[in-house]
This record gives C-alpha cells, sequence and structure tokens, in this order.
C-alpha cells in the first residue's frame, strides 16, 4: 500500500451570514388623518406612538427606545429608529393605531430598512423626464 499524504489546504472557504447584524432600524412612516387640517408636533406624534405602544404592549411596551429622527409637519411623514429588537412591536402597534382626537387615522410605513442611507431615495417617486 501507498501512503498518500494530503496536500495542506491554505484557503478553504468559509460563509458567513449574519441576520440582524445592524442594532437599528429605520422606518419611514406617514400619519394620514381623517381631517386634514389637523397638524402634530412632533412632541405630539411621538408621544401618539407611545400611547400605542402602551395599549398594545402595556407598559413595558411603552418603554421600547425609538427615536424620531426627522418630522415634516406638513406631509405628516417621519423618520424613526428603533432597536431591531424592536421593530416588529413598533410596526405592530403603529399599524393597529385607528383614532386620534375622535378622528379617524392610519399609519402608513413607507419603508424599512437596517441602513439610514437606504431610504434617502425611493425609486418608486422618481420623476422621469
Amino acid at each position: 500500500m501507498k501512503r498518500v499524504d494530503k496536500k495542506d489546504e491554505t484557503s478553504v472557504y468559509q460563509r458567513v451570514v449574519l441576520k440582524n447584524a445592524s442594532p437599528y432600524h429605520y422606518m419611514k412612516v406617514c400619519l394620514v388623518l381623517e381631517d386634514e387640517s389637523t397638524r402634530l408636533s412632533a412632541v405630539d406624534l411621538k408621544q401618539f406612538i407611545i400611547t400605542g405602544l402602551k395599549s398594545l404592549y402595556g407598559e413595558v411596551g411603552a418603554a421600547l427606545t425609538f427615536d424620531l429622527l426627522k418630522y415634516d409637519e406638513d406631509t405628516l411623514t417621519a423618520l424613526l429608529r428603533v432597536t431591531s429588537r424592536g421593530l416588529v412591536k413598533l410596526w405592530s402597534s403603529l399599524t393597529l393605531l385607528g383614532f386620534y382626537q375622535n378622528q379617524a387615522c392610519a399609519f402608513r410605513v413607507l419603508q424599512v430598512s437596517p441602513y439610514l442611507l437606504a431610504l434617502s431615495a425611493n425609486s418608486r417617486e422618481l420623476q422621469l423626464d
């Protein structure tokens, strides 16, 4: 019998997959109100979201940390930052909010991404000439 020496494998392929590598997720949301003349300040919007979290998840859910990074009072569009673990809680509480000061309302989630740069442009809003 011959003895066959194995060659040293110097280059080994290793596949690395990271799930939720980003610590935060960013959400671009829009609040649609029944009465379009109603205006909310940034503080009112954040309090409204906290109220939704509290009604769905209780006091523990209301303690979920999220940041209101940008808010446009004219279009009622906001940019939210939430930890990746709290994304589902925040998204579900926004979906279930239905009334603001006794008028019908709804949150529309426009974009979600683990990267803030991905929300800087939206291909759906491009105006091609």
